[in-house]
């Protein structure tokens, strides 16, 4: 199973999973309010980060949830749209958001914020429901 540079698991299935067994049990819909993926980010010159990873994380796994398994997932909130500081590591170089922030570990940097890759592809999923995602 693939781990993130912090040693946290990268499980979709395991999400699929777990959505199936809460959904057996309850029979309720669900909203996943708090999930995301701590990586190392590198940026080029303008700020833009191609962040792969990030998109194929967990949103698939949950679409096909939905659309095999029968899942009633009302919806998904990614763990902050903007990079923030950690308060498990405080390493500005773990970033989570959709949105790069020009800053390092030595509290150096612009401040300067850009858009990575996974935002576009985001606001497309948002947009459609989940239908652009294959």
């Amino acid at each position: 199973m693939k781990s993130s540079e912090w040693g946290w698991q990268i499980d979709p299935l395991g999400l699929r999973l777990t959505l199936n067994t809460i959904w057996d049990r309850y029979q309720k819909p669900i909203f996943i309010v708090e999930n995301g993926l701590g990586a190392v980010n590198t940026s080029d010159e303008n700020g833009y980060v191609v962040d792969d990873y990030r998109i194929d994380y967990y949103v698939k796994a949950m679409r096909e949830a939905i659309n095999e398994d029968g899942v009633i997932l009302w919806g998904y909130m990614a763990w902050g749209c903007i990079d923030l500081v950690p308060a498990g590591t405080g390493e500005m170089k773990k970033r989570y958001g959709f949105i790069y922030i020009n800053r390092d570990n030595e509290d150096k940097g612009t401040l300067k914020r850009s858009k990575k890759k996974s935002f576009d592809w985001y606001k497309e999923v948002i947009a459609t429901n989940g239908a652009s995602v294959k």
